[in-house]
């Protein structure tokens, strides 16, 4: 049969708090007993060593000199207790000297054993008085933790709001807070992103149903119809595959960066602009460039898609003859890609709302121009894995510049 063991009580931080403030009293105390100790020895042995004269106190109050006498024989009997103004002999002088250090060596230890008595007893009671304290000092600490226990997922609208004074407990409460504050957010965001991204994928999938159903259910159906059907079915799952690739984008973005390689700002560019300035010409969009050397360090994949992201942007909400801007440059530390188009007035109060996931300025402009509402929430995201910061500012007279800041890279790392 196995004996349980006995546990141990937990050692909290009341504990080890009350046992400090014993333990330093202990110590404090001890010391102070030591010191007063060797200062009375050293006082008492000043008394005794005085053999020049040597005072008597009666109780009934009378006092009494004495000074020795070297001519008096050793072999006589001191007397302790002479007639007043008389001389010692020097067995006389030696037996009082005894007698006082006796007395000295008496009242030292009395001294010890109170004084050790009485610091026994206050340091119970620093004990005492140490847990009173630790726990009116913790008592926050034990609010903080039954409070944080009671929220969850579900009311992390909850907070501590800690009172009292602007300590470091407060301070605590204060972090924990704001924490919540941005776990709420997070939580809102993700929500509204599995609501978005389940309505983004239901529509394909219902629009690939119905054209099945309608192609089987036709019984005149032709090959022609048939490929019909098939090619919009297809259309749909392509429309799927952007949608999924971009959700694993954003996903990689969000996730952050294990490894970082030297990328030329304006090279990227170059290559995204190339690729699209077919599409620049067939919307009679104007192209501008002004490409200075920018170098910073990250992810080249993830970098080329937020550059491609950007122009995609650009050139898919413009107007007709409208112009497109890119440039890139260093400045302060930073390696800097500005772009600028022309296009429709976005209202300012909107702007932080695009770069969330499926947020739209108009419900009906993404739609027709096959956009999927994740480019700026993508690039968002590669911008905060980089540790950029992205700046959107719309134009008067219609269009948005939007400005990411990539930290600059050392010149070591490029070679």
């Amino acid at each position: 049969m196995r004996i349980p063991r006995p546990h141990l009580p937990r050692r909290t931080v009341r504990i080890r708090l009350t046992l400090l403030y014993g333990g330093l009293f202990l110590l404090s105390g001890t010391g102070l007993l030591a010191t007063t100790y060797v200062l009375l020895q050293h006082a008492n042995v000043g008394i005794i060593q005085n053999t020049e004269e040597i005072t008597i106190v009666r109780q009934d109050g009378s006092i009494t000199t004495f000074r020795p006498d070297d001519g008096q024989s050793p072999n006589t009997r001191p007397d302790l207790n002479p007639p007043p103004n008389t001389t010692l002999t020097p067995q006389q002088v030696q037996a009082a000297q005894d007698l006082l250090a006796e007395i000295a060596n008496a009242k030292k230890g009395a001294f010890l054993t109170r004084s050790a008595a009485a610091l026994a007893a206050m340091s119970a009671v620093s004990l005492g008085l140490g847990w009173l304290v630790a726990g009116r000092i913790l008592r926050p600490v034990r609010t903080i933790t039954t409070s944080t226990r009671r929220i969850s997922a579900t009311n992390l609208h909850r907070r501590l709001a800690l009172q009292g004074p602007n300590d470091e407990l407060k301070e605590l409460g204060d972090t924990i807070d704001d924490l919540l504050t941005r776990l709420e957010a997070s939580f809102q965001s993700q929500r509204r992103f599995v609501a978005n991204a389940s309505h983004e994928l239901r529509t394909p999938l219902a629009r690939q149903r119905t054209v099945v159903q309608v192609a089987l259910a036709d019984p005149d159906a032709t090959i022609d119809t048939l490929r019909t059907a098939h090619e919009r079915v297809l259309n749909a799952t392509y429309q799927q595959e952007r949608l999924i690739n971009a959700l694993l984008t954003l996903a990689r973005g969000e996730r952050g960066l294990d490894h970082r390689r030297p990328v030329a700002l304006s090279e990227v560019a170059t290559e995204v602009l190339l690729t699209r300035e077919t599409e620049a010409g067939r919307r009679g969009l104007s192209l501008t460039t002004r490409l200075d050397d920018a170098r910073t360090l990250g992810d080249p994949h993830l970098i080329e898609r937020l550059v491609v992201n950007l122009v995609d942007n650009a050139l898919r909400y413009n107007v007709a003859a409208g112009r497109l801007e890119v440039a890139t440059t260093t400045r302060a530390g930073a390696a800097v890609l500005t772009v600028t188009n022309t296009g429709p007035v976005v209202p300012a109060d909107q702007v932080s709302r695009l770069f969330q996931p499926f947020q739209r300025l108009d419900a009906d402009r993404t739609r027709h121009d096959g956009g999927l509402g994740l480019g700026l929430s993508i690039v968002q995201a590669i911008a905060t894995a980089h540790g950029a910061t992205i700046s959107a500012h719309p134009r008067p007279e219609g269009g948005m510049e939007i400005i990411v800041a990539f930290p600059a890279a050392y010149p070591d790392a490029w070679k």
